[in-house]
């Protein structure tokens, strides 16, 4: 759904990259931690604050004190923080009905004055789908799920005041909906991401402002782009409309001591973080981030995973941000 507020961009690596903090509170953070360092990438100059939609650990214990919901989350920093924007990577579209979900997005953006950046996508962990007792219908199901939402969305946010919406989708109908609350973006800017190879692109092409790939090496960041500009080509949509980003695992250091250190504290080895992620000195991050830069990403996730170390934002934003 091109926005009207979006920015064309070929993703050129002549341009800004951006920087945009992504954080996973599912593992372990309460929404205190999080407003921490929402507020601290905003008085940083970070593009944005993210975090993921997950409602259950990944690996290991129990994830104490507990998962945050997302969209509680975000309508709390909406009001908490002034100037950065808010959003998820990715929310899936299993976990809330469409109605429901339209509703929480546009009282999420009037409530951050126009904020949001909607990240949807088709869901992927099964454990707590079954740990919280929500549905996991198969991937074609899903995917189907998660058409539906994004072609509803469209048109609850385009219909005028007054008037009604009928939506006969695969998976869900809506029968004389008032599209109503409205954000107060027209539209908020839509991100669409993943690896799969065939509806991933193709619902990028035709939904998103947006087309993120996650945790990922630059040859296939840029075959994924590819897809992209050749689902584009058969809409007739210009590919530079669209807007590339990467996301990335962070730990940088000064020296190998702290750069150890925050590996470790992630327990996380330095050379598989060197190999597929943003890490070592802040000149290897900013090698790195060239390299994403060079095949089309314009915008940069960094995954933030010890969300107590705000001094390894001071550092990204004092010696990496300043290069980009």
């Amino acid at each position: 759904m091109p926005a009207d507020h979006a920015t064309p961009s070929t993703g050129s690596s002549s341009g800004r990259v951006g920087l945009r903090v992504f954080v996973e509170p599912q593992q372990g953070a309460t929404y205190a931690d999080q407003l921490a360092v929402a507020r601290a990438a905003e008085d940083l100059g970070y593009e944005a604050f993210f975090r993921s939609d997950h409602y259950l650990k990944m690996g290991g214990a129990s994830g104490l004190p507990g998962p945050t919901d997302a969209w509680l989350t975000l309508a709390g920093l909406a009001r908490e923080t002034s100037n950065i924007r808010l959003g998820t990577l990715l929310t899936s579209v299993t976990f809330r009905h469409l109605g429901p979900l339209a509703i929480s997005l546009a009282q999420v953006d009037q409530m951050s004055g126009g904020r949001l950046d909607v990240g949807l996508g088709a869901g992927w962990y099964a454990d707590e789908h079954t740990a919280y007792g929500i549905p996991f219908p198969p991937l074609g199901e899903r995917f189907d799920l998660l058409e539906d939402t994004l072609g509803a969305l469209e048109q609850l946010w385009a219909a005028p005041e007054g008037e009604t919406v009928t939506v006969r989708g695969r998976r869900v109908d809506l029968l004389d909906s008032p599209g109503l609350p409205k954000p107060l973006q027209t539209p908020p800017p839509v991100i669409v991401g993943g690896h799969g190879k065939r509806r991933t692109p193709a619902l990028a092409a035709r939904f998103a402002d947006e087309f993120n790939v996650p945790f990922a090496d630059v040859d296939t960041v840029a075959g994924q782009y590819r897809r992209v500009d050749e689902a584009c080509a058969e809409r007739g949509r210009p590919p530079g409309e669209i807007v590339r980003s990467a996301a990335l695992v962070l730990c940088c250091g000064r020296d190998e001591a702290e750069i150890a250190r925050r590996a470790d504290a992630i327990g996380r080895d330095r050379g598989e973080l060197r190999a597929s992620g943003a890490a070592g000195t802040p000149s290897e991050v900013v090698d790195t981030i060239g390299r994403y830069a060079a095949v089309g990403a314009s915008r940069i996730y960094l995954q933030v995973l010890d969300m107590s170390d705000l001094e390894h934002l001071e550092l990204v934003a004092s010696e990496v941000a300043r290069q980009l």
